[in-house]
């Protein structure tokens, strides 16, 4: 399974530098000078190399210069290009309370009582925390569950599981 580590949000400068819009826990890592990345343009299916030269934070933002990319015209041709990893790459988490984004996909999701609430289609990442998408068993409509340990109080990825106890409304139609 591919992740996404980054994608290329616009050129910046007349060198070739990109500005990256970062989705990974460890940008220090994945965008190390020497490291290779696999990118995939908009609305392609295959993948191309590229080496990263170098990388250094800008504004909040990451820019990075890849080996080859010389000029403005050539940054300018990758925007909207994500970076990805297999997830075969990954490391196992050393905190058993940490999870991948793509190790929550799938998981049925259930009240303490055994109801089945429905299944999580994505992990949102936002800046008041992440938040679990749930397509609901019932009719289907998306359910966004703080995923915080208050709420989420049992995740057992080898059993398939996720267990919540929500607030009141919180799972009520709007």
């Amino acid at each position: 399974m591919e992740l996404i580590v980054g994608r290329v949000a616009k050129s910046h400068g007349v060198r070739g530098e990109l500005v990256v819009d970062v989705r990974t826990d460890e940008p220090e890592l994945r965008f190390a000078p020497g490291a290779v990345l696999r990118g995939r343009a908009p609305r392609s299916t295959s993948t191309q190399q590229f080496t990263v030269e170098s990388a250094r934070e800008h504004s909040g933002r990451l820019l990075v210069r890849l080996d080859g990319i010389a000029d403005r015209g050539a940054a300018d041709a990758l925007r909207g290009t994500i970076f990805l990893i297999d997830t075969a790459e990954l490391p196992p988490s050393r905190d058993p309370d940490e999870y991948y984004d793509h190790e929550l996909e799938g998981l049925t999701v259930r009240l303490g009582d055994g109801t089945v609430v429905g299944e999580v289609t994505e992990v949102l990442h936002s800046a008041a925390g992440e938040l679990l998408s749930v397509r609901a068993a019932d009719n289907g409509r998306e359910i966004l569950i703080p995923f915080v340990t208050a709420i989420v109080p049992t995740v057992s990825i080898t059993e398939g599981l996720i267990v919540i106890d929500p607030p009141e409304g919180l799972l009520d139609e709007e």
